[in-house]
């Protein structure tokens, strides 16, 4: 098992989780914010402190394209199950999705209500995607509709990250609001046994 750490001095860390060592380091030219990989192990996400986004080779670190569409730094990304799509969160208030196999510019831009994208996440099916900004919204998106159709979930508090269960059937968002710090669980609604296609 690996871990892989992203660092304010510019290098993202590979480390052996069993014998916790660092097996790489990989310098980039500004402070790392997040990285993630994709699927099928062969590409990390780099963002940071940079209007571009990086996508390098997973063995070398070696940039193999640059994502530009961003006005401000990146703070998340997630890949889709199927490895073409990857999601970018940025503090210009937007995810920008992009399509693997051509990088010259992003599919779609996705806006959030007030604050920076910091957390991403699709379902294992890559169904739904979950975009959650710093405080109060988290918006899911119901990627067969071409992320067209959204629910926005208007909470209070300080977001401190999101997740779906493996199984799909629930969203948790995590509240780290000194007063109303929680846990919350948010699962899928089903109408006749036939699961509704964007309803939490």
């Amino acid at each position: 098992m690996r871990i892989m750490a992203a660092n304010n001095d510019a290098l993202v860390r590979i480390f052996d989780a069993e014998k916790f060592s660092c097996l790489s380091r990989f310098p980039y030219d500004w402070s790392v914010n997040n990285t993630s990989i994709s699927p099928d192990r062969k590409l990390l996400a780099v963002l940071g402190d940079s209007v571009e986004c990086i996508i390098a080779d997973a063995q070398s670190g070696k940039v193999v394209g640059n994502l530009k569409g961003h006005l401000d730094y990146s703070f998340a990304s997630a890949w889709h199950p199927d490895g073409r799509i990857l999601a970018t969160g940025n503090q210009d208030t937007t995810c920008r999705l992009w399509d693997i196999r051509n990088l010259s510019e992003s599919l779609a831009v996705l806006k959030g209500r007030m604050g920076a994208i910091r957390a991403l996440k699709f379902t294992s099916d890559g169904r739904f995607m979950a975009m959650a900004e710093p405080a109060d919204f988290v918006h899911i998106f119901d990627t067969q509709s071409g992320y067209v159709k959204v629910q926005e979930i208007d909470l209070f508090g300080e977001i401190a990250g999101i997740s779906f269960s493996p199984d799909t059937e629930a969203l948790f968002v995590g509240v780290a609001d000194r007063t109303y710090g929680s846990l919350l669980e948010f699962t899928k609604r089903h109408y006749n046994q036939y699961l509704d296609s964007i309803l939490w």
